[in-house]
């Protein structure tokens, strides 16, 4: 399964860890110098969530971050998925 939330969209991004050495320049050094770039990936908070959708009378299963939680306890479980194309309406 992917890891995309289904209300905001987010997704895997891809980053890098900098490895570096030495003091830095303020301290006294002769400054900080990289030794290592290694690629990493950042995943979304992602949860498994049975979510409530009264207008519907059902339970709607979706793959949700936790930013899309607040969005949806803002706006509302239909409206927010009806907006994200989960729900027909």
């Amino acid at each position: 399964m992917s890891k995309v939330c289904s209300i905001t969209g987010s997704r895997v991004t891809r980053g890098s860890i900098i490895h570096r050495r030495g003091m830095a320049k303020k301290k006294g050094g002769v400054g900080r110098h990289v030794t290592k770039n290694v690629r990493r990936e950042f995943h979304p908070n992602l949860h498994e969530h049975r979510i409530w959708v009264p207008e519907l009378r059902k339970f709607v299963r979706i793959r949700v971050t936790a930013r899309g939680l607040k969005t949806i306890n803002k706006n509302g479980a239909y409206q927010a998925l009806k907006k994200a194309g989960i729900i027909a309406g």
